[in-house]
């Protein structure tokens, strides 16, 4: 999706160049700082300088700035001040860690590209994310910016001075939303701003959450770690962690702090995520307008691997990649501004594998209360569990069982109706890996069809033949001359989908028939049929009849 912004009025433009030239304004006293540098055994003066200084710069200049009397002789463990402005400064392009969903990228008269993982992104460039979608970005001191949804950022300033570990991060968030991990500042000229339409956040190593602002609200910066200046051309704020502040527009100071709303208590227990897709729940927060809903993982928590705003306080998470995951629950408030996160961490396995399954196939109706279901065997598994469920989520679990074996029997009877159900492995220390694709199934109550044969009246015999069922199957055959089969004339389990009648009868017979399956589980009798039989002298011809079938 193409994110289309509407271009800024020159005044707008030009009152944030007003904010821009501030703020390097009051940087310059940095500029005209030292960075320090704790001599090590042999280090030189030469070598020093040509590892840090600009070229322009001589050795002479940094020993007569240090008050250095001997250029042969550095003592170990002195410090030498290297001048900011006579440091070395390089391009320091950030690199894309993570993408989700339509993210693309644009210098300046270039067309858009699509993002993947490990693009380089440099000084010019946009990106721009769609809907559903967000991108991790990681500078060079390892500081992070996740980007969300429906937001546009442009990078102004990337470079590093030298191998000092100081950088110079300038972004602009034109639209949406982004959340940062800055990486504490390693001397006075390592900066990292965002500019806002409406604010700039400068820091120096906090955890922080920017908003460009949307629907005539402006700019808010929400903090949630350490400190971040907040300012434009009518003031500044200092927010703290736990603080947010709001910017309405250029013409006003940012306004008053404000706390972060309190993070929602959890209804969820951890265990209950391990099998996705799972419903979360939250109890309400207080003045909260709706709530912010994120997966992310847990050893890169700028990774987005899911996001959703809703006004509920339950959502449901869909299938994730496996591995150590963290959700996060925030309340938001009406003017925006997203609170305190309650975290829970839980597991993903991808090991052992699903087993593969054998049936009932896609979508197959069965006639049978109790199916049996089969799989392949997993040689890493030493059982397997069966979920049956009605919704495709398997947010409400109708059966779970395990067995040792490659096929299982439900304990309970299914009703007439729709299902869906998967099977997962559990090793031999009990860990549960990841459940396969859910299979639709359908349950009727119509009675089984054995497509009776016409049946065959031949040397003193009547033969009766009916469908084979599935391999490994019995059959039980019920002859009866009233109907209600309560004292049948025959009654036999067979191997094989026939029986042959020696005494030939005269007047009507029923026949019945009832599928038995290898594990002794015996399915409904079909309905009953009858025939009505010939005389006797037809058997002993030798002949066949075609005999009269009424089906009940």
């Amino acid at each position: 999706m193409t994110v289309r912004l509407t271009r800024l009025p020159r005044f707008a433009l030009a009152a944030r160049l007003v904010v821009l030239v501030a703020l390097l304004i009051s940087a310059a006293p940095l500029l005209a700082q030292d960075w320090t540098y704790r001599v090590r055994p042999g280090d030189t003066i030469w070598d020093l300088s040509a590892r840090y200084l600009k070229p322009s710069i001589a050795w002479e200049q940094l020993q007569s700035h240090n008050g250095i009397a001997d250029p042969y002789r550095l003592p170990p463990g002195s410090q030498l001040r290297f001048p900011v402005a006579w440091l070395q400064v390089q391009p320091a392009p950030a690199r894309v860690l993570a993408v989700r969903g339509p993210v693309q990228s644009q210098a300046d008269g270039q067309p858009r590209r699509d993002v993947i993982e490990g693009d380089l992104l440099r000084i010019g460039q946009e990106l721009v994310t769609g809907e559903d979608a967000s991108v991790t970005v990681v500078f060079a001191d390892d500081s992070r910016l996740q980007l969300r949804e429906r937001s546009r950022l442009r990078f102004d300033q990337l470079s590093r001075y030298g191998h000092t570990g100081m950088v110079d991060t300038r972004l602009r968030l034109e639209q949406g939303r982004a959340s940062n991990r800055v990486t504490p500042a390693k001397g006075p000229a390592s900066r990292y701003i965002i500019d806002a339409p409406t604010a700039t956040s400068s820091v120096r190593g906090t955890v922080f959450r920017v908003s460009a602002g949307q629907d005539g609200r402006g700019a808010a910066t929400e903090v949630l770690e350490g400190r971040v200046q907040v300012g434009n051309r009518r003031g500044q704020r200092l927010v703290s962690r736990g603080q947010a502040t709001r910017s309405p527009s250029l013409d006003t100071r940012p306004a008053g702090l404000e706390a972060l709303l309190p993070a929602p208590m959890m209804a969820t227990q951890p265990q209950r995520l391990a099998t996705l897709p799972a419903a979360v729940a939250w109890q309400p927060v207080s003045d909260a307008a709706g709530y912010r809903v994120e997966v992310v993982r847990a050893d890169q928590p700028e990774v987005l691997l899911f996001g959703r705003d809703t006004a509920a306080t339950t959502l449901t998470l869909p299938d994730l990649p496996p591995g150590e995951l963290r959700l996060l629950v925030r309340a938001v408030s009406a003017a925006q501004v997203e609170g305190l996160d309650a975290r829970q961490d839980f597991l993903v396995r991808d090991q052992p594998v699903p087993p593969l399954t054998v049936r009932p196939l896609h979508g197959q109706t069965l006639n049978s209360a109790r199916p049996r279901f089969e799989w392949t065997r997993v040689a890493e598994a030493e059982r397997t569990v069966l979920q049956i469920a009605r919704d495709p989520q398997f947010l409400t679990l109708l059966l779970e069982q395990d067995t040792r074996a490659t096929h299982l029997r439900p304990i309970l009877d299914l009703a007439p109706g729709d299902y869906v159900w998967r099977v997962a492995s559990v090793d031999r220390n009990g860990d549960r890996g990841r459940f396969g694709h859910p299979l639709p199934l359908t349950i009727t109550d119509e009675p089984v069809d054995p497509a009776l044969q016409p049946p065959e009246a031949a040397q003193g015999q009547l033969t009766l033949r009916w469908q084979a069922g599935e391999p490994g199957q019995r059959y039980r055959v019920q002859l009866d001359r009233r109907g209600d089969f309560s004292a049948p004339l025959l009654d036999r389990e067979l191997d094989q989908p026939e029986v042959s009648i020696k005494r030939p009868w005269r007047g009507t017979l029923h026949v019945r028939v009832q599928y038995i399956d290898d594990d002794g589980y015996a399915g409904p009798f079909s309905p009953a049929q009858q025939i009505a039989l010939p005389c006797r002298t037809c058997y002993a011809t030798g002949g066949s009849a075609l005999l009269l079938w009424l089906l009940l």
